[in-house]
């Protein structure tokens, strides 16, 4: 009996990796996860994301569908997205969510300042004139006394919120 692989036995093949379809379900799930994020996006935002014109077309009919049209047109963004490279477009989602990330840690830094102020007083208002020269030491001062006899009559704290609002002008002004 003649082989049909002329190879010996002993010879390595080309691996051939089998798939599970299980598998394949969750790379395309994964696919529309990120197809919907890319739908939920704002127009501009959606502009900053490498996509041809033929996925960003797609993506407008999904956003002005809705229920089961959307559902399926999801699944058709999917679909499409299996002969794209997605490396660009996954960065270009990751560098947007991230932005609101630097956001939220930048105001958290702030709200510290703004406690560190009310708590240390001058010394603490020394280190931001430093930082911004152009700032109103004496507005400043007088919302950390404001603060200050806020928060030992326990009233509501406007001068510590005015504070703040002050600190994110500045840093935001930079």
């Amino acid at each position: 009996m003649s082989r049909k692989n002329k190879k010996a036995p002993w010879d390595e093949e080309e691996e051939i990796i089998w798939v599970s379809k299980s598998e394949m379900k969750r790379d395309m799930e994964e696919l529309q996860k990120i197809g919907e994020a890319l739908v939920e996006l704002t127009p501009n935002a959606l502009a900053k994301v490498p996509l041809d014109d033929e996925m960003m077309a797609a993506i407008k009919d999904a956003q002005r569908f809705s229920k089961e049209a959307r559902r399926r047109q999801l699944q058709f963004i999917g679909k499409q997205m299996r002969h794209m490279d997605l490396e660009p477009i996954q960065a270009a989602l990751d560098k947007l969510n991230n932005k609101h990330s630097q956001h939220t840690v930048a105001l958290k830094k702030l709200e510290i300042k703004r406690d560190k102020l009310v708590e240390n007083g001058d010394s603490m208002l020394n280190a931001i004139m430093v930082d911004h020269p152009d700032a109103d030491r004496q507005h400043l001062r007088q919302l950390m006394r404001q603060a200050a006899k806020e928060k030992a009559q326990e009233k509501p704290g406007k001068a510590y919120r005015e504070i703040f609002q002050c600190l994110k002008a500045l840093y935001l002004a930079d």
